[in-house]
């Protein structure tokens, strides 16, 4: 029980450390994705081009979507994971040695299989 509480200590810190880290990357490529963007006046509305130029900048600005979306996503499922693993420490501290509990159990599966999909989400 104890390398389980410390296993999920270890996960709870992971996760917060990579917020703050993940974030400047955020930064990065929102002010990477803001040159042209066609807005009304800027002399593209109507205008079907096939200009590599513009072709690979939309897939830039699609790409920048895509990982914001992504960072989102990361951050909401480790604050997720926080909460889970806070509330499961306060079940464990509740519990004395020679019990286990069933919902503890399940909170602990939920937390194995957040934290699996967000590592498998950091890696790719």
């Amino acid at each position: 029980m104890r390398t389980f509480c410390l296993a999920m200590v270890g996960v709870v810190l992971m996760a917060g450390v990579s917020g703050p880290v993940s974030g400047g990357a955020i930064n990065q490529i929102q002010s990477g994705g803001r040159q042209n963007l066609g807005l009304p006046g800027s002399g593209t509305e109507g205008k079907e081009t096939n200009d590599p130029l513009s072709e690979a900048h939309r897939l830039e600005q699609q790409e920048a979507a895509r990982s914001t979306e992504r960072q989102k996503r990361l951050v909401a499922d480790t604050d997720k994971l926080l909460a889970l693993a806070t509330d499961l420490k306060q079940q464990v501290d509740k519990t004395n040695k020679n019990t286990l509990s069933v919902d503890v159990v399940k909170k602990a599966g939920e937390i194995e299989k957040l934290a699996h999909s967000v590592k498998e989400r950091m890696k790719g």
